[in-house]
């Protein structure tokens, strides 16, 4: 029996909404991102890891390619999406069959001296012969290295293509500890966790207009226990829109609260006091100083 170990780092390209965080989260069996119907909820580029012990397989969650960006905000978030291309050992090119195929993404593929896999996921809600029609169209204009025809939500394939990507893993170390899961501190988690049940709960632009800054996280033992304290800003672009995250009389932002909480202490493994506040930060998206304070 081989003791060699294998290691690599496997980047999910495509456009929004096509399940690439789903994807991450069946491959890895753990949910580290934002995962919702709604596209562009991925911002920020999340290496979520996969270990056993003859493995290690760093997944790069990124934003999906936004084609028209409105916002400076997306212009850097499409930076995060082509970023992975460039560090690949394997790159999983992530689509439906209900999207149009765009000839437009080959050159960047051209490009690269990797394995790429056709990943078309969603195949359970669409018709087989749908599906057979797309990924017969897309190997008409690029050679991938395998193709798969998967389902995130029904498991549909999965496993052969996690089988595929170890072997096709190089030899090499573990890149991170063992125990890791991500490259993020649970700080960054915890907002995203946040953000996420803004999405859930707000509709329309109010969660895209929403950016969620930890001010102050402080772990203490409560009845010999652990106890997180966890203070919340919630970054909004206009008064009207700190009004509907308030709610009649506190409502809203009382639920938010709630329902943020359970997720946190689940992810945490023990009790929170979580305080959310809403600030105004006039037209946030569109200024470059404050993106980047914001980590864009």
């Amino acid at each position: 029996m081989s003791n060699d170990h294998y290691s690599g780092f496997v980047n999910l390209f495509g456009n929004p909404n096509v399940g690439k965080s789903t994807l991450v989260k069946v491959l890895c069996g753990q949910k580290l991102a934002i995962i919702s119907d709604r596209p562009q909820t991925t911002r920020h580029r999340i290496f979520v890891i996969y270990n056993d012990d003859a493995h290690q397989v760093v997944f790069s969650d990124a934003p999906g390619r936004i084609r028209e960006p409105k916002y400076k905000l997306q212009e850097r978030m499409n930076l995060h999406a082509h970023s992975g291309l460039r560090d690949a050992d394997i790159l999983l090119f992530v689509t439906t069959p209900d999207e149009a195929i765009d000839e437009n993404i080959i050159p960047s593929l051209t490009k690269l001296n990797v394995p790429i896999f056709l990943v078309i996921n969603k195949c359970d809600i669409n018709n087989p012969v749908k599906v057979e029609a797309c990924k017969k169209d897309w190997q008409a204009i690029f050679e991938f290295k395998k193709t798969f025809t998967v389902s995130a939500l029904t498991m549909q394939g999965i496993d052969e293509l996690k089988d595929a990507i170890l072997t096709s893993l190089p030899i090499g170390p573990a890149y991170y500890p063992k125990e890791d899961l991500s490259d993020r501190h649970e700080r960054f988690f915890v907002a995203e966790l946040v953000r996420e049940t803004i999405f859930e709960t707000y509709y329309e632009e109010i969660p895209y207009s929403c950016e969620i800054q930890i001010n102050d996280f402080s772990e203490i033992e409560k009845d010999g226990k652990p106890f997180a304290k966890i203070y919340v800003y919630i970054i909004v672009e206009r008064e009207s829109q700190k009004g509907i995250i308030l709610g009649k009389n506190g409502s809203s932002i009382k639920e938010l609260g709630i329902k943020s909480r359970q997720k946190i202490e689940e992810f945490l493994g023990h009790s929170v006091h979580l305080d959310l506040q809403v600030k105004v930060e006039n037209n946030w998206r569109n200024n470059p100083e404050i993106l980047k304070r914001y980590g864009y």
